[in-house]
């Protein structure tokens, strides 16, 4: 049976607008409702026909009211922030993904009318560390268990979803463990650094990355919220590439530097806006992460239309290559030459810089932040 009213949390991202216009395109569904603390941008809000738009912050316990009042049935939560500076500093980070769940859940406990609860999660829960199996399959748990940032959220987030559906053993939970998203169209933190025209890497490293085509992400999310499974189920495309194969393919410059000068790089480009990465998302450009898709195809039905390799090539095509693919070993090895002379003078330089900026105030409210 179909739901009649769809809730949709994070609705001024690209990915939650478009499953809410996706939605909002099925006749079946009476209603369709998108909440976010910031309105959709004017392409976006065009594209979402028929979705009515509600500006209110799940912080808030009057998300009951809107909950309640429409009768909702659906609950999709996507507003899940990946990404201290898009929140406005780690701390509204953490109250938006934390406590807003909480009080989301809440409200979702309290409405009758609440049938089905989707939860836009993501792998990262697994961490990321040199005791990873091969393979993650849904009923593991993190070898080295996420110590803060977005993955720690996002576990936190999982326990609350998993105590609301025990004290709610009638509504429908489906926990969808994304892996990567990329594509033409989406804003997320792995596309930033990969627009990056050199992009370091942590010397002696090469992890294996899986991704998720953006078209993927929304079948998957489009099915959980007109379906009935319950559960939960990695989602992720087919195959893996080593991010170094992931860089040369995109016509980009890898520069591996030692992993103490790459935390200091990572401190020194948040600082300067060029690219929001966080320690945990270091240790995933370190060490890699691939989960097992079996359950997506066999008990969830739905087998990705793009693989890894194809998801990645796609995405190609809105980043053009700063060096031509048959130039870009000679020009990364000169450019590691470089690097090797001047290692300590840069270190030395980036550690001075770091010690005088003062951290950027938080910016007042919460902004539209990038899909993890």
């Amino acid at each position: 049976m179909p739901p009649a009213v769809v809730l949709v949390t994070g609705v001024s991202r690209w990915l939650g607008g478009a499953l809410a216009a996706e939605l909002a395109r099925d006749p079946a569904i009476d209603r369709v409702i998108g909440v976010d603390t910031v309105p959709p941008s004017a392409e976006l809000l065009r594209r979402l026909g028929r979705t009515e738009f509600v500006r209110a912050d799940i912080r808030n316990p009057m998300i009951g009211k809107v909950i309640s009042t429409a009768a909702v049935d659906t609950v999709v939560h996507m507003n899940i922030s990946s990404t201290p500076a898009g929140s406005g500093g780690r701390g509204p980070m953490k109250e938006l993904n934390v406590i807003g769940t909480m009080q989301l859940l809440a409200a979702c406990q309290r409405a009758p009318s609440v049938r089905r609860l989707v939860l836009k999660s993501t792998s990262a829960v697994y961490g990321a560390s040199s005791r990873d199996p091969a393979v993650f399959t849904e009923a593991m748990q993190a070898r080295r268990v996420p110590s803060g940032g977005f993955a720690k959220d996002s576990l936190d987030i999982e326990g609350y979803v998993r105590s609301f559906s025990r004290r709610r053993p009638d509504v429908g939970v489906a926990v969808l463990r994304f892996t990567n998203f990329i594509g033409p169209r989406i804003d997320s933190v792995l596309t930033g650094f990969l627009r990056m025209p050199v992009v370091p890497t942590a010397l002696g490293y090469d992890a294996r990355v899986q991704l998720l085509h953006e078209d993927d992400a929304l079948g998957v999310l489009a099915r959980a919220t007109t379906g009935d499974f319950a559960g939960t189920v990695n989602v992720g495309g087919e195959g893996t590439l080593l991010l170094s194969q992931v860089i040369r393919r995109l016509g980009r410059l890898q520069l591996p530097v030692p992993s103490p000068a790459l935390g200091s790089l990572g401190r020194f480009t948040r600082r300067f806006g060029f690219v929001d990465y966080s320690p945990e998302q270091m240790r995933f450009l370190n060490f890699g992460r691939v989960v097992d898709t079996t359950v997506l195809r066999t008990e969830f039905g739905y087998t990705p239309r793009y693989t890894t390799a194809e998801a990645l090539s796609d995405y190609a095509h809105t980043a053009p290559p700063v060096v031509p693919p048959e130039l870009v070993g000679d020009v990364t090895t000169r450019a590691q030459q470089l690097v090797a002379r001047a290692g300590s003078v840069a270190s030395s330089v980036g550690t001075t810089v770091h010690g005088r900026l003062r951290p950027a105030p938080a910016s007042p409210g919460l902004r539209a932040v990038r899909d993890a």
